[in-house]
């Protein structure tokens, strides 16, 4: 079996059936996503329909990202958030415009059953951001952190690559999970379009809400699989660019 983590979408639904396909996903797969699955381009409705029915054949397990909650409050309660329009959430507002009744509790209960974070048995921590407390994901005070934090991702970029985790200097945040897996900050800000390492930090997000691909990477071996860049599916919209 392997274990497939996959980045921030964004409502990038093309950009995410051409990765799969060219990762030959199979039910065979454990799939991870790391949150943002909507807030981007104009497939927000379509690509929560397309996760939902995926689950039903796979073996998934569904980060919460932040975007996802912002989503989700204005599902449930029609919460206006100025600052979410600017960032994707019109574009998504206007993906849900002739939703149903029944379609949109279905999508509710997914936001509402999304997960803070995944660790697995070898001590591999997945969520969407990052978390602050030293000891780790379960004593992080602000649960909010986990989706929202980035200086986790900052802190990792910091750390000189040949400093090792046996000295004093290694920050102490880090010795807790053998690797961590994470989205939210685009690696597109550094420049890059694949995933990134930093310490034992992984940041999957390649930029697929503003003009960078979509990615998928194998934990295990580190392989990566990448859609085209996703604004080229959307050619008359601007994402979040």
């Amino acid at each position: 079996m392997r274990k497939l983590v996959i980045g921030d979408i964004h409502s990038g639904l093309k950009a995410l059936e051409q990765v799969l396909q060219r990762a030959n996903v199979t039910t065979k797969d454990y799939l991870i996503f790391l949150g943002d699955y909507v807030d981007g381009w104009s497939e927000a409705r379509e690509t929560i329909n397309f996760l939902i029915n995926l689950n039903k054949t796979h073996n998934c397990t569904f980060i919460r990202g932040n975007h996802d909650e912002l989503c989700l409050n204005w599902l449930k309660k029609s919460e206006y958030n100025e600052i979410w329009e600017l960032h994707g959430g019109k574009t998504t507002k206007d993906s849900y415009a002739s939703i149903k009744l029944e379609e949109k509790e279905k999508h509710i209960q997914f936001f509402e059953s999304l997960e803070n974070y995944y660790l697995d048995t070898e001590n591999r921590l997945f969520l969407h951001a990052g978390f602050t407390n030293l000891k780790g994901v379960k004593f992080e005070y602000f649960t909010k952190m986990l989706y929202w934090d980035r200086t986790l991702w900052e802190l990792a970029l910091s750390v000189n690559p040949n400093l090792s985790r046996d000295n004093k200097l290694y920050p102490q945040r880090l010795l807790q999970y053998k690797e961590i897996y994470i989205g939210h900050t685009p690696v597109t800000r550094i420049g890059e379009t694949t995933p990134q390492n930093g310490a034992n930090v992984y940041n999957i997000d390649t930029g697929a809400a503003f003009k960078g691909p979509l990615s998928v990477m194998n934990i295990d071996t580190k392989e990566v699989w990448q859609s085209n860049d996703v604004h080229t599916f959307y050619p008359n919209e601007r994402g979040r660019n």
